[in-house]
């Protein structure tokens, strides 16, 4: 049993490793938080994940439930989509739209922080180490988890409240609920990935590693502002115009998805140094926990990648390509 459920465990607890500590937000010295985001990352990241893969949908769904998590947690939990003066920063002042409230840069900027890195890099690094494509947890599993995410959903807001002044007004609240909804609704409305491949060929996943990695130091590096904006946003189209085409061609594997996750979650590791965590920390320790942080993603990284060539040998030597499920 305990081999059974160890992915979704292990999910439940890589999620804020990523979302938190391994970009360099939370220190190693705020080790503890992991009682109170591991059911608020973890459980949602899990949730997306079982809830997908159970009605037999891939990618498309579980990055559109990704973007649902991330506007329920900066709308709802943190609100910090309309806090000017959330955790003491100026977040709003670049990009503002009084007719809504948010400032454009933040929100798009956040929201994708939540879709790529708290829930699918987790979600393609844990498939990737163990190639179980089906359900890992059963039914009171689900709603253990479901519980577990809901009590840190409830735990966190709960904190952010008595910790900030701030309401956020509630046709802003009532907004954030609308759009969490009609996102969950258009995640089910996509279509359930087809087998069998089309022409074409994908780049080698050295290359797509190449490439995120490129479009992570873009993604990190360009001022939070309206040119943010247009850059995030040409890569956004980048990717619908590349990823779709090639995730179908016969070469496309799960070293592909993988590429995509060792992107992202070296662009994390790296950008951590940079970064000024939100919890008192001294220099030294700040730097060590970065680096340990960041060992452990390149060791887990390695770890994945064995994996995931083993299965594909196995697979070349039967002749039966082994497919990421898009």
């Amino acid at each position: 049993m305990l081999t059974r459920l160890a992915p979704a465990v292990g999910l439940f607890l890589l999620a804020p490793l990523v979302a938190e500590f391994l970009l360099g937000n939370l220190p190693v010295t705020a080790l503890f938080a992991l009682v109170a985001l591991a059911p608020l990352y973890g459980g949602g990241a899990l949730l997306v994940r079982e809830v997908a893969r159970r009605s037999g949908r891939g990618w498309p769904t579980m990055l559109l439930l990704g973007l649902a998590y991330g506007v329920i947690e900066e709308g709802i939990t943190t609100q910090s989509l309309f806090n000017p003066h959330y955790l003491g920063t100026d977040l709003l002042s670049s990009g503002f739209v009084p007719a809504l409230g948010i400032a454009v840069p933040w929100t798009v900027g956040v929201l994708t922080l939540h879709t790529v890195w708290s829930i699918a890099t987790p979600i393609a690094l844990v498939e990737s180490v163990s190639r179980r494509r089906g359900p890992w947890l059963g039914t009171p599993g689900l709603v253990v988890t479901a519980v577990l995410f809901l009590a840190g959903g409830v735990a966190t807001t709960a904190q952010q409240l008595s910790s900030d002044p701030f309401r956020a007004p509630a046709p802003q609240l009532v907004g954030t609920v609308v759009v969490a909804v009609l996102l969950v609704v258009a995640a089910f409305l996509v279509p359930r990935p087809r087998t069998g491949s089309t022409a074409g060929t994908a780049p080698s996943p050295w290359i797509l590693l190449g490439l995120t990695l490129a479009a992570g130091v873009v993604w990190e590096l360009v001022p939070m502002t309206w040119w943010a904006v247009v850059a995030w946003a040409l890569l956004l189209v980048a990717a619908l115009l590349t990823l779709p085409r090639w995730s179908k061609a016969p070469n496309w594997t799960q070293r592909h998805v993988l590429a995509l996750a060792a992107g992202t979650t070296l662009t994390y590791a790296w950008h951590a140094f940079g970064e000024t965590p939100v919890f008192p920390s001294s220099p030294t320790a700040d730097l060590v926990g970065n680096a340990l942080f960041a060992a452990g993603a390149v060791a887990l990284l390695v770890v994945a990648w064995v994996r995931v060539s083993r299965a594909a040998g196995a697979a070349d030597r039967s002749a039966t390509p082994v497919r990421a499920n898009a």
